[in-house]
C-alpha cells in the first residue's frame, strides 16, 4: 500500500510537471502594451535567403502595420518547425518544403506569404576536391554537408543525387549547421562538399576554399538542377493560428509584401545598409555582393506559384521518407494561401 501511494505521489508529480513546461499552444498571441507580440523563429537570421524577416524589423513594417514581433535565431529549419509545433513561437520563416513534409505527419502548417520560388542555395566542393568532384555524379561516397537531418538542404541534397540514381546509402550525410560551424567542417576535412547560402557562398569562394558545383539562386539554375521551380523561404504558421488570428496574419503579411517590394526598388547598397552592421563581420564590399549574387531569389509580391508547390511535392514524394509513403494524399491547398498576400496587395500604397 505504501508503495502503491509512492508511486501515485510520482506520477501526479511528473504530471504536474509536464503542464508546467510541456508545449505551449501557438494560438495564444500575448498583448504588449495593446499590440500583439508574434514571436518569430528565422532558421538562420544572417542568412541572405532569410533577409526580409530583420529587414522588415528595420524598415519599421511591423511597427507600421500595429504588431510587435520578435525574431529569434535558428541555424536549422528542422529546429524551427520543432519549436512551432510545441507553441514556442508562433511563425516560422523557413523553407516552404516543411509544410509538406509536416502534413506527413499529420500537422496542418501553411505559409501565408511565398518568399521566393527557389531555394537560394548552393553546393559547395572544397578546393581541395574540386578536380575529383566535377558534377553531382561525383558525390557517390563522399561526406555532403546539411544544416541538419530532416532540413531543407537534407531534402535537396538527396533530390541532387537521387537525380544521379543514389540513395542516402551512397554517401555520407554531415551535420554541419551553416556559417562558421559549415566552413571549418570543409576547411577541416569533415565534409568534401555542403548546400549553403550567402554569405557563406561568397565568403568561401571568394577566398578560394571552394567552388561553385550546383547554383540555386536563380530560376535557370533551380530548374536546371531540380527540373522546376522549388519554393523556398517563406513564412509558415499552424493552420490553428491563421484561423484563430487572421487579422494579426494580415498584419504580417502586409508587412513581408511592404518589404518585398521595397526590395526589387533597392539595390544591393541600400539593402545592406539597411541591415544590421554585424551581418557585414567579413566584410561589407563581401555582403554587399552576396546580396547581389542571390537578392533575384526574392518574387517581390509573395504569391506562391501553384507550379512551384507541386514540383516540391513532386521532390519530396520522391526523396523524404516521410512524404513518400503518403504523396498521394497530401492536400497542397492546406500547405499554403495566398488569401493574405493578396489582400496586401490591392490594399492602398502607405
Amino acid at each position: 500500500m505504501r508503495y502503491r501511494k509512492h508511486v501515485t505521489v510520482v506520477v501526479l508529480a511528473v504530471a504536474a510537471l509536464l503542464l508546467a513546461t510541456g508545449c505551449r499552444d501557438s494560438r495564444h498571441i500575448p498583448m504588449v502594451n495593446g499590440r500583439p507580440e508574434i514571436t518569430i523563429m528565422v532558421g538562420g537570421l544572417e542568412k541572405v535567403i532569410y533577409l526580409p524577416a530583420m529587414l522588415t524589423k528595420q524598415l519599421g513594417y511591423f511597427e507600421s502595420n500595429d504588431i510587435d514581433v520578435k525574431l529569434l535565431g535558428e541555424q536549422s529549419g528542422a529546429n524551427a518547425e520543432t519549436a512551432l509545433l510545441t507553441g514556442d513561437v508562433q511563425a516560422v520563416v523557413g523553407f516552404y518544403d516543411h509544410t509538406i513534409d509536416l502534413q506527413a505527419k499529420d500537422q496542418c502548417i501553411s505559409s501565408v506569404v511565398q518568399f521566393s520560388d527557389v531555394p537560394g542555395e548552393v553546393e559547395l566542393v572544397s578546393t581541395a576536391d574540386a578536380d575529383e568532384i566535377k558534377s553531382t555524379a561525383d558525390l557517390r561516397g563522399k561526406n555532403l554537408g546539411v544544416t541538419s537531418l530532416g532540413s531543407s538542404t537534407d531534402f535537396l541534397t538527396q533530390a541532387l543525387t537521387g537525380q544521379q540514381g543514389m540513395s542516402t546509402a551512397d554517401y555520407t550525410r554531415v551535420k554541419v549547421g551553416a556559417g562558421q560551424t559549415f566552413i571549418a567542417g570543409m576547411n577541416h576535412n569533415g565534409i568534401d562538399a555542403g548546400m549553403t547560402t550567402d554569405p557563406t557562398v561568397a565568403q568561401m569562394v571568394n577566398s578560394g576554399e571552394a567552388r561553385i558545383l550546383v547554383d540555386m539562386r536563380t530560376e535557370a539554375g533551380t530548374r536546371a538542377a531540380l527540373g522546376g521551380l522549388y519554393p523556398a523561404t517563406s513564412l509558415y504558421m499552424s493552420c490553428a493560428t491563421i484561423d484563430a488570428h487572421p487579422e494579426i496574419v494580415r498584419k504580417l503579411a502586409a508587412a513581408f509584401v511592404q518589404t518585398l517590394q521595397w526590395i526589387k526598388a533597392h539595390t544591393p547598397e541600400e539593402i545592406a545598409a539597411q541591415m544590421p552592421s554585424q551581418y557585414a563581420s567579413a566584410g561589407k564590399d563581401l555582403y554587399v555582393q552576396s546580396i547581389r549574387d542571390s537578392i533575384g531569389m526574392f518574387n517581390g509580391d509573395g504569391v506562391m506559384k501553384p507550379e512551384g508547390a507541386q514540383n516540391v511535392l513532386n521532390i519530396l514524394g520522391q526523396y523524404s521518407k516521410n512524404v513518400r509513403p503518403v504523396r498521394d494524399r497530401i492536400d497542397l491547398s492546406k500547405t499554403y494561401t495566398t488569401r493574405f498576400v493578396e489582400e496586401a496587395l490591392r490594399a492602398p500604397k502607405q
